[in-house]
């Protein structure tokens, strides 16, 4: 029965690792390469992304203008005020900036490891998609939280407006 082996048995393993084992800290040709591959998209859409912040707050920035100019030559501000619209682009043009920031540098931090070989670049990359997905996930988050708010204001407008009607 010596031949036997209980195939629900925990695997052993020795108290003292093996040092000739791998410590699972290395990376095979295959993940650099995908890495490797990898990096120009990121630094990419890292790029892309600070542009489109930057378009967001410009953009912002003019309807703030465009208001109070239609303010100062029209005398009033119409129906519908566009000031909203720089309430709006402007912080949402900040808060973009980070995950571009994320992306961009993961991006080049491989591209610096794969020149250098320092490991040192590699855990900045990892740590810069570890900020970036702790971003989205926060942003994820909040918007779990305003779901039910914003179904609360819908029903109150629903019936605010059956009943003007």
């Amino acid at each position: 029965m010596s031949d036997f082996e209980n195939p629900y048995q925990s695997p052993e393993s020795p108290i003292i690792p093996d040092p000739s084992q791998s410590s699972g800290t290395s990376l095979s040709e295959t993940m650099l390469q995908y890495l490797n591959e990898a990096s120009p998209w990121l630094r990419f859409i890292g790029i892309l992304g600070y542009v489109g912040s930057g378009l967001l707050i410009i953009l912002g920035i003019l309807f703030a203008a465009g208001m109070l100019a239609a303010s100062a030559f029209a005398g009033g501000l119409g129906e519908f005020p566009l000031w909203i619209f720089a309430l709006i682009y402007i912080p949402l043009g900040v808060l973009c900036i980070l995950p571009a920031h994320f992306t961009y540098n993961f991006g080049q931090k491989i591209r610096n490891y794969r020149f250098s070989n320092l490991s040192e670049d590699l855990e900045v990359a990892f740590k810069n998609n570890k900020s970036l997905w702790k971003f989205y996930g926060i942003i994820c988050i909040i918007y779990l939280a305003f779901i039910p708010a914003f179904i609360v204001i819908g029903v109150i407008i629903s019936v605010a407006a059956v009943l003007n009607v």
